[in-house]
């Protein structure tokens, strides 16, 4: 996807739309802003793709002394200025059409002290947008400037699929199992976006990888690798792996937006790296599964990655201790804990 189409495409309002109807994700906005006025008071702000310049908004209704609110689509001129004038704005919220890339400081203004943005994708880094947040940061933010949101963590889970296993061995009275098994083949050649129930979790999640972005970097983004042992936590059938994320903003009001099967449903729902073939039919709790999960960036369009999953052999690899699995070394290695605390 070029640059130019990634911009293009959101100047469709039905998308912006779809993200303001996201109650949990507007409400998480909403608090992490407007509930720490004392970090907004007379400061300066810059929200990077404002979009329709709702969040811009918001800090200025915080106490924002002056916002840049850069939108690179045409939104910008087309929604986020109208949107503040409307709301009376005007004097605070300046709306840039420009990428963040492209934006020049005027010559006598000071760096910005807090930069907003909600940059996130599916499992987290889908469009590579926080690239230009990083951009931003870099370029843009004084040294003891804040970002909202300031932490982020991914996490992952061995799961059931029923929607795309259980549900089709009676369609009506027909078994299409086999039918089935070709679509699981060629959705497991990518990530797929669905809505997993908490009970089609078969762990409560580990976590994949964490970031403090007041100091990460763009390569360290470019490939995250992660292997673990879980011991499930209920029996099941595994079919394939969950992954969600959650976003922590800063300040005494510290909110927390969740992408968890557990947490209200928001548009980014979860991503599921879909098992071809299941791996083992009604597994029991404490079963171990070793696995490894590689999230690079696409060589073809650096806004999208490849996910790829390796399931491995739980009794050559490592098991975290202690390890709730049933496998005859972790359960001495328990008992022989257990003996040390109590000794």
């Amino acid at each position: 996807m070029s640059t130019n189409t990634y911009f293009t495409e959101y100047e469709n309002l039905e998308i912006h739309e779809l993200m303001l109807k996201d109650r949990p994700r507007q409400a998480a906005y909403f608090e992490a802003i407007l509930g720490n006025k004392e970090l907004f008071k007379d400061k300066v702000v810059m929200d990077v793709g404002a979009g329709t310049g709702i969040l811009s908004a918001f800090c200025a209704k915080a106490g924002a002394r002056l916002v840049y609110a850069i939108e690179a689509s045409n939104v910008a001129t087309k929604v986020a200025l109208d949107l503040i004038q409307d709301n009376g704005l005007t004097n605070v919220v300046k709306v840039i059409n420009s990428r963040v890339e492209e934006f020049v400081l005027p010559t006598t203004a000071e760096k910005v002290d807090i930069i907003v943005s909600e940059w996130m994708g599916f499992y987290l880094l889908h469009e590579g947008m926080l690239d230009s947040v990083l951009y931003a940061r870099d370029n843009f933010l004084k040294e003891d400037g804040l970002l909202f949101p300031s932490e982020c963590t991914i996490f992952v889970a061995p799961c059931s699929v029923p929607s795309l296993y259980d549900d089709w061995n009676n369609v009506d009275g027909i078994n299409m199992a086999t039918f089935a098994s070709k679509l699981r083949a060629q959705k497991s050649s990518k990530p797929s976006v669905l809505s997993v129930e908490p009970k089609d979790l078969l762990h409560e999640g580990v976590v994949f990888h964490w970031m403090n972005l007041l100091d990460v970097t763009v390569d360290e983004l470019n490939c995250i690798e992660f292997k673990d042992v879980v011991a499930l936590q209920k029996n099941g059938n595994h079919q394939g792996f969950c992954i969600w994320f959650e976003v922590r903003f800063p300040g005494d009001n510290s909110v927390v937006l969740s992408t968890s099967p557990e947490a209200p449903q928001t548009h980014w729902k979860q991503v599921v790296l879909v098992l071809p073939e299941e791996i083992c039919e009604n597994m029991e709790a404490r079963e171990p599964v070793a696995f490894k999960i590689c999230m690079k960036r696409s060589g073809d369009d650096a806004r999208k990655y490849n996910l790829e999953v390796d399931q491995l052999d739980p009794e050559t690899e490592e098991h975290p201790v202690p390890c709730p699995c049933h496998m005859t070394k972790c359960i001495l290695t328990e008992a022989h804990l257990k003996m040390m605390d109590t000794s």
